[in-house]
């Protein structure tokens, strides 16, 4: 299972897919405060040389680098850009989600401290403010008073707003600007005009005379406000790897000088003896040694019934033991394990983008320049053109603009919904590799189905064996045919071996083994030629096939069996049939796609006879059969052609060209390793009703996505005509920075509650 697991990460678009570097590396991002920070380390990152790919989640606030480059010489790339960081190398899985949640805690903390100490000044000021009391300096007594409050706001600013202004300096040392820029020179900006007024009052007009303390406390207790719910918000997003995380055990019990240890799960090294009781979880990936018992593995398959497990036989970390006693020996430990890959490759398609999201880091890295424009601009109007007293409008306008067009929810709209959307998919065994597929999942409009353990279970087992000469042995003709497809791992050749297996008999050493991709197989057994395949092969290779065996294996066919063809040296031997049953849920599964508008095609290298008794069974209108590899992938491009997005579900290996070039490819879980390999998305349960799920929830995360850009978009590009004063000649109405503050804090608050929105979302019951 494990070996099927080793899901090695892809870069796909709709034509090629290209693997990335294997090297790859996370580092924890620290004082990244919008989305144009993203842009920023991201380019930073791939200044360096050597790294192929650098992918920064706002949300998570880390950053994933591919490529072979010392994590020292990243680090210190991030941290000239202005940033704090660190490596999360050598941590285990369960360690840095902790350290993360303490830190989370930690920062939860401070930021709700420092908004009360902020509240604490801004909102008696404001409710004096409201009540009509005078925020002007006129008098000597209010001189003193305004200063002595000046004061305790500098000590807000410093204690509670402290970070926005180191945040603005890097920044602006580094010729760069983001969110701590637009709050330090909002906040800056009203308590400098402020401090001028109670200092020189009578160097500005009486009407001038207007302190904006009020402004800044409030301002900065309610973006600390903000970002402290949505840090608390935030903290949701990550229950589907904390889940999966749980149902690894933290001990094992290892067999060490004939004496049982138990150690912690980072001390088992492989080809350990482990010890399992009934009840307990298998620890790490091993193979049975002593002992049986039933196995359950549903966290894997889905699967709700236990799988007995006797000597010989693999098991996964995670699954629980639920019977009897066993012994087995480690293959797979720590990060190597099944249970370790996919929690690996659920946080790697977390941390991805999908192309929507692109799209904001875009916008972003022009956003927070061109507001800082937009509010020199409002400040020289309202000087120029705005009524008296012009320099307070003029100071007011500028600091509501930098205040409204932070682009915190705008950075926060993609990745929040694809944490969530890919844990979700996660929790429904269906495994995403990248925010590419994820979104393109949603748009497909053909799907294409292969049969033999897709539509099918995969494990056909041998029902008729029809003897050319009559006086032949059918059990030396099986096991002719078993020793010649020992060394085949296709599901049609494993149930000739089972068949024989399970009858007695031994498959021998084959020599010369060749298999003919899309015909079969051929070599030489005993001094014997052997020929097993379709009947195509049969004539390719010169071999006699008479009306009475092909009307035989006609026959068949019509049963929905696959026949084939045997020959022994030159000489047509048998015609063996292979009977592959239906999954119990593909016909729902199918029915399912095509009621959401889906076209289904099914392709299978299997007779033409077998594939129609298949699609019939499963209410498929359009197949093809006899196809070979090349063919599949033909296919592939001919509905991409017709402008279909094309969906590729497959298990084997010549389902591979056609899953690397379909817009999406979807493996099997139980299939082989170069399919889950070259697909964008793994169904663990091996139910097609994992492409519908995949598909749901595909769309239910990008129409949150969508939701989320679209508020994020409207609140910024809308609210800074606003807050420049586009109202007032209308209503006299000039927008209020404090009111310009709570909503910036609620459009990111908001942005993260609908994203945790998607946790309550269900694929279609079934």
């Amino acid at each position: 299972m494990q070996e099927k697991l080793e899901l090695s990460t892809a870069s796909h678009n709709t034509t090629n897919k290209v693997p990335t570097s294997s090297v790859s590396q996370e580092l924890i991002i620290e004082g990244a405060g919008c989305a144009s920070c993203v842009g920023k380390i991201e380019s930073v990152l791939k200044a360096v040389p050597g790294v192929s790919s650098a992918a920064m989640n706002f949300a998570q606030r880390t950053v994933s680098i591919d490529g072979d480059v010392p994590s020292d010489l990243l680090i210190k790339a991030i941290e000239s850009a202005g940033y704090n960081v660190r490596s999360a190398a050598g941590t285990s899985e369960d360690e840095l989600l902790d350290e993360k949640e303490q830190a989370d805690e930690v920062y939860y903390k401070r930021l709700m401290r420092e908004m009360v100490i902020a509240l604490g000044l801004g909102v008696p000021l404001m409710i004096y403010s409201i009540a009509g009391g005078p925020m002007t300096v006129e008098t000597t007594f209010e001189r003193s008073i305004w200063l002595a409050i000046g004061l305790l706001c500098a000590a807000v600013m410093y204690f509670s707003g402290k970070h926005f202004y180191v945040g603005a300096w890097k920044s602006f040392v580094n010729h760069s600007a983001n969110m701590d820029t637009l709050i330090a020179l909002g906040t800056g900006t009203a308590w400098l005009y402020s401090m001028v007024v109670v200092f020189f009052p009578l160097a500005l007009p009486e009407m001038a005379r207007h302190v904006y303390f009020e402004a800044t406390a409030m301002i900065i207790g309610l973006i600390d406000l903000g970002l402290a719910l949505e840090v608390k918000a935030r903290g949701r997003t990550s229950e589907a790897i904390k889940r999966l995380i749980g149902l690894q055990p933290k001990t094992a019990r290892v067999i060490r000088d004939n004496q049982d240890i138990d150690i912690s799960i980072e001390q088992v090294l492989l080809n350990d003896k482990v010890r399992v009781r009934p009840g307990e979880k298998i620890p790490v990936d091993g193979v049975v040694v002593s002992g049986q018992s039933a196995i359950d593995e549903s966290m894997l398959t889905g699967e709700p019934m236990p799988i007995e497990k006797h000597e010989g036989d693999e098991v996964v970390a995670g699954s629980i033991n639920k019977n009897g006693s066993i012994i087995f020996k480690a293959t797979h430990v720590g990060k190597d394990t099944a249970l370790a890959q996919i929690i690996k490759m659920v946080k790697r398609a977390q941390n991805s983008k999908p192309p929507i999201g692109r799209l904001a880091d875009v916008i972003s890295a022009y956003f927070v320049p061109v507001v800082m424009i937009v509010a020199v601009v409002s400040a020289l109007v309202w000087l120029n053109f705005g009524p008296e007293p012009a320099v307070a409008f003029a100071i007011v306008s500028a600091t509501t603009v930098l205040i409204i067009a932070c682009p915190c929810a705008l950075g926060l709209a993609t990745p929040m919904s694809v944490m969530v959307g890919v844990g979700k998919a996660a929790e429904a065994g269906v495994l995403i590799r990248n925010g590419e597929a994820l979104q393109t999942a949603s748009k497909i409009t053909a799907m294409i189905l292969d049969k033999t353990g897709t539509i099918t279970l995969g494990a056909p087992k041998v029902t008729n064996i029809h003897l050319i000469n009559a006086s032949d042995d059918e059990d030396e003709v099986l096991q002719l045919a078993a020793s010649l497809e020992a060394g085949s791992e296709h599901p049609l050749a494993l149930s000739i071996v089972e068949s024989a297996t399970e009858r007695g008999l031994t498959p021998e050493n084959v020599e010369r083994f060749a298999a003919i991709a899309g015909h079969g197989v051929e070599g030489v057994v005993g001094g014997l030629s052997l020929l097993f395949g379709n009947e195509k092969l049969m004539r390719d290779k010169n071999i006699t096939v008479d009306t009475a065996a092909v009307e035989v294996a006609q026959q068949m066919a019509a049963e929905a069996k696959t026949p084939m063809y045997f020959a022994i040296d030159g000489s047509l031997a048998a015609v063996i049939a292979v009977a592959d049953p239906i999954k119990g849920d593909s016909i729902s599964a199918i029915k399912r796609l095509q009621q959401n508008g889906i076209r289904v095609v099914m392709l299978t290298g299997d007779n033409r006879a077998t594939a129609e008794a298949v699609a019939k069974k499963v209410g498929i209108t359009e197949f093809f059969a006899e196809v070979l590899p090349e063919d599949k992938a033909k296919k592939v491009a001919e509905l991409q052609k017709q402008n279909e997005t094309v969906g590729m579900t497959g298990d084997g290996i010549n389902d591979a060209p056609a899953l690397a070039l379909a817009n999406v490819g979807f493996a099997i879980g139980t299939g082989t390793d170069v399919a889950i390999e070259s697909a964008d998305i793994t169904l663990m349960r091996g139910s097609l009703h994992g492409l519908a799920d995949a598909i749901a929830v595909s769309k239910a995360t990008l129409r949150n996505i969508k939701q989320n850009l679209f508020g994020a978009f409207i609140y910024n590009v809308a609210g800074v005509p606003f807050a420049a004063g586009v109202l007032y000649p209308f209503i006299g109405v000039l927008l209020n920075p404090v009111i310009a503050g709570a909503a910036m804090a609620l459009s990111s608050l908001t942005v993260v509650s609908n994203a945790n929105r998607l946790r309550l979302f269900k694929p279609q019951e079934h």
